[in-house]
């Protein structure tokens, strides 16, 4: 009887790789359907599939809160470092093209199809968004085994075969119908970058190990310092079908899983105590910094056109689902070159970030006495930068400098800002670590969070904190859409209302949620 119980068990787990395929990449499908034609980026609608595909599996008594019923689910929307490796190699790039004015040939190694196989997705682009789906698991699979998992993994003995599944599909999901001038050598080139980003992964999880006696820097920190220093290292690198493909739809991917996660505690987490003041910031902080940000780059430093605005504030917050909407191409080739620049430069910051960070968790109160000065610095170099921007005349190397102080300077301001604010609001430090994280969409705050930086419990419910606040994104990326329709500009009253309504919402969740 145990042998026939440990079979169906092994089944069961293909059934669970199948339907994590199935809820996952659906979401993405349909998102791009639903934007088709439009200039708007599909990840509005993964949030919102995303969350209610979540909720109706608990609703429906398919799952339970957390679902941890569909343990692949779980352990797809954890894969954010590994989805994040791609955007820091590009940006170690292109950081080494503007120092040095290295001007590198077009990459002509590779046409895409441009045959649509469903409305708004064509055909290499969902062999892209599939292939992604496989790399982050397979290379998941890997990370865990080599690295070790916890006792009461569910997905313990498993891993060889999730591993085996996701790289083998890794591997053969090209293209047919892209022209590809050299085959054994794109196919090559995808299996050098799924070794190499195992090996980033690898070596800093191995280094935050080590670091972790002194300081608790999380792994996505080190991640990035190494990934971005080999992408300026091998800055002439012609993108194999893993990073483009991750470049794609990796963020997506990961996206739509940790919304899947999110929708399922989104009943429960309002009745926890603490959780709605976290949520009030969420929600409105998300407006303020983020249309804030905007009208300083709007009306401060006059730079209104969307190849500034979507790379400063996907930097300047190190925002997700910006981050997703630019590397896809969702605002343009100018902002999709630029983007990676802005996402990588002020993660060369959060040696601050994460250093004061980690050690206030483990104090248990938030070291004011660092923070604030680090507000200040922020402040100035914000303004420096709008000086820079302001000054550049439609210069693009000049805008690329302006947003690249800009990123790094507001980046500090919205981190240690909201850190501050909550902590002299009352909040406690895990709390406001999520708080701050969804506040902001900032990818790094996620990933450290939900490694169990800030505690169990914060990294139980960071999927859910982290997903309400993009129910103010229709907002954000109407916006973004309206901008890229309109020539690129944004209507600038609007960006200063919804300003002032964030600043008034953050002062009731600072002060009354």
């Amino acid at each position: 009887m145990d042998n026939i119980l440990e079979q169906i068990a092994h089944i069961q787990m293909l059934d669970q790789l199948l339907i994590t395929f199935l809820l996952v990449i659906p979401i993405i499908l349909i998102a791009r359907t639903v934007v088709a034609g439009t200039k708007y980026s599909p990840i509005l609608i993964i949030v919102i599939f995303g969350l209610l595909m979540g909720l109706a599996l608990v609703k429906g008594n398919v799952a339970t809160p957390g679902i941890e019923e569909l343990p692949i689910v779980i352990m797809m929307s954890k894969v954010t470092v590994t989805a994040l490796i791609a955007s820091f190699f590009v940006g170690g790039q292109e950081i080494k093209k503007i120092l040095t004015k290295q001007e590198l040939s077009g990459d002509d190694s590779v046409f895409l199809c441009e045959d649509e196989i469903l409305l708004g997705t064509k055909n290499t682009q969902f062999v892209f968004i599939i292939r992604a789906f496989f790399i982050l698991m397979g290379i998941e699979g890997v990370k865990r085994l080599l690295l070790g998992f916890d006792p009461g993994d569910p997905l313990s003995q498993f891993y060889p075969i999730i591993a085996y599944v996701g790289l083998a599909g890794a591997v053969i999901l090209i293209d047919p119908k892209a022209v590809v001038k050299n085959k054994s050598a794109y196919i090559r080139k995808g299996v050098l970058e799924i070794i190499a980003i195992i090996g980033i992964l690898l070596l800093s999880a191995w280094i935050a190990a080590i670091v972790k006696p002194v300081i608790a820097l999380p792994q996505i920190f080190f991640a990035m310092m190494i990934s971005a220093a080999l992408g300026a290292i091998l800055s002439e690198w012609k993108f194999g079908p893993t990073l483009r493909a991750l470049l794609f739809a990796g963020i997506p991917v990961v996206l739509g899983a940790n919304f899947i996660v999110g929708g399922s505690l989104m009943l429960d987490a309002f009745a926890i105590t603490g959780m709605k003041a976290v949520m009030a910031y969420g929600l409105f902080g998300q407006i303020f910094w983020m249309f804030g940000g905007l009208a300083l780059l709007i009306w401060a430093a006059k730079v209104n056109h969307v190849r500034n605005l979507g790379p400063g504030m996907a930097g300047a917050l190190s925002h997700s689902g910006l981050t997703g909407a630019c590397t896809a191409g969702d605002f343009g080739d100018e902002a999709s070159s630029r983007a990676p620049i802005m996402i990588n430069i002020p993660f060369f910051g959060h040696i601050f970030v994460f250093s004061i960070l980690a050690a206030s968790a483990s104090k248990g109160y938030l070291l004011i006495g660092w923070v604030a000065p680090l507000v200040a610095v922020g402040l100035g170099l914000t303004l420096w930068s709008l000086r820079i921007l302001r000054r550049s005349g439609g210069e693009k190397s000049k805008e690329v400098n302006g947003l690249m102080v800009f990123s790094f300077g507001f980046q500090i301001v919205a981190v240690f800002g909201s850190f501050l604010m909550l902590a002299l609001s009352g909040m406690g430090i895990n709390d406001a670590a999520m708080a701050t994280s969804a506040a902001i969409s900032h990818f790094g705050l996620f990933a450290a969070v939900q490694g169990g930086m800030f505690g169990a419990e914060a990294a139980l419910m960071i999927p859910v904190i982290f997903a309400m606040p993009f129910l103010i994104h229709p907002f954000v990326f109407g916006l973004f859409g309206k901008a890229v329709e309109n020539e690129g500009k944004m209507p600038p009253k609007v960006v200063l209302a919804l300003a002032v309504i964030g600043t008034v919402g953050v002062l009731y969740a600072l002060l009354f949620a």
